[in-house]
């Protein structure tokens, strides 16, 4: 099939290189520029623009450069950008959408299941049409949250939706009878700065749940701290301090603590939190986290 992709980061390059090998015409790939990363002035290609072209497959920055191909169909994942009505109309496109929809529409379906606590996602592939993620669902695949990170959760649905990409394109009855959505809508929201910071008011499942999407931090003692990993004890304490206990070390917060793994304080390496702790040589007594 003659196919225009659009997408940018790693999560869409398995969709990219299974239709390549699926034996799909990929007639252009369109992905967002070019960007500075860094405090350097060099710029750096998309994952998909260096898949792409890697692949031999021609690249394109703008919608409008679909103005020059002509393609029986557009595929979407995590492109970063709603694609006009105009466009949909003259190319019907499907997205790889990586949630169980109608749930978690929107830009943050993974780190917010998590959040949420909820104990099954999954990818769909649905019919894209103008408004934010409501088409009907062709196909899903479901998958167990468990304790997973949202680095590995998405690689997992990444490559469940690549599969499941390739089998509805290859079926004429999942293409022609779509379903649509049932179920009450709910909204990934975009994540801010302020999702990452873990605070003593919050429960502690809801932490350990914050850490897991990885770019947690709390200030300890006023400095900030990148908690990279850890997990949930029932250490008793009061919710703000830091306990030390059987050479471990923990935030204490509601209704629980938590046990910490592996920490980056600001201006430094990630590290094994004992050797931090040992190194910072805080008084336990005196230690604070906000």
């Amino acid at each position: 099939m003659r196919l225009v992709f659009l997408g940018t980061p790693d999560a869409a390059v398995p969709s990219l290189r299974a239709l390549v090998e699926a034996g799909h015409d990929i007639e252009l790939v369109i992905t967002r520029p070019d960007r500075r990363r860094g405090r350097g002035t060099q710029l750096s290609s998309s994952p998909v623009k260096s898949a792409a072209l890697e692949l031999g497959l021609s690249v394109g920055h703008r919608i409008a450069d679909l103005d020059h191909v002509e393609v029986e169909r557009g595929v979407v994942v995590a492109y970063g950008a709603m694609i006009p009505a105009s466009v949909l109309e003259r190319v019907p496109m499907l997205n790889v959408h990586f949630s169980l929809l109608p749930r978690w529409r929107g830009a943050a379906p993974v780190e917010r299941a998590i959040l949420a606590g909820d104990e099954v996602t999954g990818v769909s592939v649905i019919s894209l049409e103008a408004s934010l993620d409501t088409g009907p669902v062709h196909a899903e695949r479901r998958t167990d949250v468990d304790a997973k990170s949202a680095n590995d959760l998405t690689r997992e649905l990444a490559t469940l939706g690549a599969t499941l990409l390739v089998q509805v394109l290859g079926s004429k009855e999942l293409l022609a009878s779509p379903v649509a959505q049932s179920g009450e809508p709910t909204y990934a929201e975009k994540l801010t700065g302020e999702t990452f910071h873990l605070l003593p008011s919050m429960p502690v499942v809801q932490l350990e749940r914050t850490v897991r999407l990885g770019r947690a931090f709390t200030l300890i003692n006023g400095r900030r701290t990148k908690i990279l990993s850890a997990h949930i004890t029932d250490a008793p304490g009061v919710a703000g301090t830091i306990a030390q206990f059987s050479g471990e070390v923990a935030l204490v917060g509601v209704g629980g603590a938590l046990v910490l793994e592996r920490v980056q304080p600001e201006g430094s390496r990630p590290m094994d939190a004992k050797d931090w702790w040992s190194g910072v040589r805080l008084d336990a007594s005196r230690a604070e986290w906000a």
